[in-house]
């Protein structure tokens, strides 16, 4: 897996979680203004591994 970083379209940073084949696996949903903003999204989702999963 890997992690793309880019700008969008608004100038805004943006990043993709890619699967191996390079199928999009998630996105950021927004965009940030400072670049560094974007990377600590990055790392929160890198974090997230023992986050609960809920059914509805």
């Amino acid at each position: 897996m890997q992690f793309v970083l880019y700008n969008d379209a608004a100038n805004q940073w943006r990043w993709t979680l890619l699967a191996a084949n390079n199928r999009k696996i998630a996105n950021s949903g927004e965009g940030y203004y400072n670049k560094a903003d974007c990377l600590h999204a990055i790392d929160l989702v890198k974090g997230s591994g023992s986050a609960p999963v809920y059914e509805r």
